[in-house]
């Protein structure tokens, strides 16, 4: 259901009342101003021959247009631009979380690719994504080969008391294109169907009709732990990139795929937007 943006600002406000309807009241009806890095074209090593999950196999060559992507995550207060144009549906906020330069969370893909097409822009496919995270000399993060750190990125925060950071607080995490957060804060959704087989011929576009054939000869050879802890999908979904606020170390690099259903709202997702110069 579409809730009005002053329903959205009313039921956000009662978390801190003055904080939440000072920039709520202030934000216009139109999309921000874009902050993008160019990403250009050429070939990039995708997926890793060892370490993290076997969906993330085989390492391979994808070559790519150029294309731009946002340097930071959506942010609540460029959301609610899309929620007070009465395009986008308002995304689920916890109690208490009323900073709006965090990334926003608890939207769907539908409601990020909403909010994307508003803002003259498109989501990411999950090779931009990655080219865009690790760059053309195959990092294992974005800034590099070293560990994460605090000052790198946010990351290992309790789930029941932690939250997202603001877009862009960790400058020494940039990507080699000065992407911003791209590892840690909040998983990212991406425009693409979720395929554990995909790498295997990654010549075609994975489809929701070739995914559901993946995740039935999955569970016909019991391979459970293929696509690590996430497990087989029941239904078609989309793949998340780039870790999140709760999330361990390891699972910050920047092959890592998790993924979830395009109709789920979580605390510890959001996105950011792409175009095609």
């Amino acid at each position: 259901m579409r809730v009005r943006p002053e329903i959205f600002l009313a039921v956000t406000a009662c978390a801190s009342p003055l904080a939440a309807q000072r920039w709520q009241r202030s934000t216009p009806a139109t999309p921000p101003a874009a902050d993008r890095v160019l990403v250009p074209a050429g070939p990039f090593t995708m997926g890793a021959d060892a370490g993290g999950e076997p969906d993330e196999r085989p390492a391979h060559t994808r070559v790519l247009a150029a294309f731009a992507i946002d340097r930071h995550e959506v942010t609540r207060r460029d959301y609610f631009r899309c929620v007070r144009a009465r395009v986008c549906n308002d995304a689920s906020l916890r109690r208490g979380w009323v900073n709006p330069d965090a990334p926003v969370t608890g939207v769907t893909w539908f409601m990020a690719e909403r909010y994307c097409q508003w803002a003259g822009a498109r989501l990411p496919t999950e090779a931009e994504w990655e080219k865009a995270a690790r760059g053309s000399d195959r990092r294992v993060y974005p800034w590099g080969n070293e560990a994460p750190t605090p000052a790198r990125a946010v990351y290992g925060l309790r789930m029941n008391v932690g939250e997202p950071a603001s877009v862009g607080s960790r400058p020494a995490g940039a990507s080699a294109f000065g992407a911003l957060d791209m590892a840690g804060n909040v998983w990212e959704w991406t425009a693409t169907v979720y395929d554990p087989y995909a790498y295997r011929s990654p010549e075609t576009e994975p489809t929701c009709a070739r995914a559901l054939a993946t995740y039935a000869d999955l569970r016909r050879r019991g391979a459970y732990a293929f696509t690590g802890a996430m497990g087989i999908p029941a239904r078609c979904e989309r793949v998340l990139r780039g870790g999140a606020w709760n999330y361990w170390p390891d699972g910050l690099r920047s092959t890592n795929r998790v993924h979830h259903e395009p109709t789920g709202a979580y605390p510890v997702s959001g996105f950011r937007c792409a175009v095609t110069p």
